[in-house]
């Protein structure tokens, strides 16, 4: 209950500050960002998803679980599993170094998912990104869609800075730095994942 108002509460503060996202807000109503727990789980999607298409990263998951029962295998069972069990699911070798440096960043608590809902998110990025295959990217998008932080503004995102672009009536795709002036400009914050939402949102018809 409180997300959902801080949602709401993000979408009345940009339709307040922002003149070229008001529009979006009134379009595509309160954002609809549900967090989960599966925290380990959804990392480990999104090292096995990267440059993939969803239906081949889904595919290949899928095989995975076969593996391990059909379940999520935790962290010790992914480790001692044969590398080449995993690369004829589909993984590439690289992939199947950084599914198992995720999980034993999980065992030795160099990454604390138990505490990732407390910690500040420099802190959590810092984590994350220590783990093979995990960027700034899929940092952001575990924050957004796996914690409901709403205080995330993904400028790494292809899709927020196409949609920058148009929204804002740009002649060129913005960089990082200058996504960020917009962010600030507009006065997103405290709620720039809310905002990047909206501007995902606006892709749907392009």
């Amino acid at each position: 209950m409180e997300l959902k108002k801080s949602l709401h509460a993000g979408a009345r503060h940009l339709s307040k500050n922002d003149k070229f996202l008001a529009p979006l807000v009134k379009k595509y109503g309160p954002p609809k960002i549900v967090p989960h727990s599966d925290h380990y789980g959804q990392l480990a999607r999104s090292i096995v998803g990267q440059q993939l298409s969803v239906k081949a990263a889904r595919s290949i998951w899928g095989r995975v679980l076969d593996l391990f029962g059909g379940k999520m295998p935790q962290p010790e069972q992914l480790i001692k599993i044969d590398d080449e069990k995993l690369r004829a699911c589909g993984l590439s070798g690289a992939k199947v170094i950084y599914v198992k440096d995720l999980a034993r960043h999980i065992i030795d608590g160099r990454l604390d998912l138990k505490h990732v809902s407390t910690m500040p998110n420099e802190q959590l990025i810092e984590q994350l990104t220590a783990v093979k295959g995990i960027g700034e990217w899929s940092a952001h998008m575990f924050m957004i869609f796996g914690l409901g932080r709403l205080d995330v503004l993904p400028v790494g995102d292809l899709g927020v800075r196409k949609a920058i672009m148009n929204v804002y009536k740009l002649k060129e795709l913005p960089d990082p730095a200058m996504s960020i002036t917009i962010a600030n400009k507009y006065k997103w914050h405290p709620y720039e994942s809310v905002a990047s939402w909206y501007l995902w949102r606006s892709l749907d018809n392009s």
